[in-house]
């Protein structure tokens, strides 16, 4: 079973020890820089470790764009442990979920590295598409919620 659980004093180091493969490096921050991003913005920043049966495999930050007024998929990172193994899609589909429960959001946007398409294949997989935006070197993508029930 995949779930987000909020990071705290008692997992947070855990948190900071989630790796890529090298060749990932340039396509995440590292938890410890996105830790840091969502203490600045404490206030629209959303981040949770991933836990896939007990264990934390991952993380993932969610947050809101206050000057483009829109939510977005700001992070995903699963540890080099644990990828290929789907988590990081559920994982998505719960974060696309907090964001439809928590603020009854109708578009989600993120946005990808051209070079990196494994990251572009889970984005469209479940239903982002291009924008035509390219936003600073990566290229948005946004996804239209139109089940009210959420992801799952």
């Amino acid at each position: 079973m995949v779930e987000l659980r909020e990071i705290t004093k008692e997992n947070y180091e855990e948190c900071l020890a989630l790796s890529v493969a090298e060749s990932q490096e340039d396509f995440v921050s590292s938890t410890v820089h996105s830790l840091a991003q969502a203490w600045i913005y404490y206030d629209t920043a959303f981040p949770f470790a991933i836990y896939a049966d007990g264990t934390m495999v991952g993380f993932i930050m969610l947050g809101y764009y206050e000057t483009e007024q829109y939510y977005t998929l700001w992070k995903l990172m699963i540890d080099e442990k644990y990828q290929n193994k789907g988590y990081g899609k559920k994982a998505l589909r719960l974060g696309i979920d907090y964001l439809i429960n928590r603020f009854k959001v109708k578009e989600v946007y993120t946005a990808y590295y051209e070079t990196n398409r494994i990251a572009r294949n889970l984005y469209a997989s479940i239903g982002f598409r291009e924008t035509g935006e390219i936003v600073g070197n990566q290229i948005g993508m946004k996804l239209i919620v139109s089940n009210e029930e959420g992801m799952q």
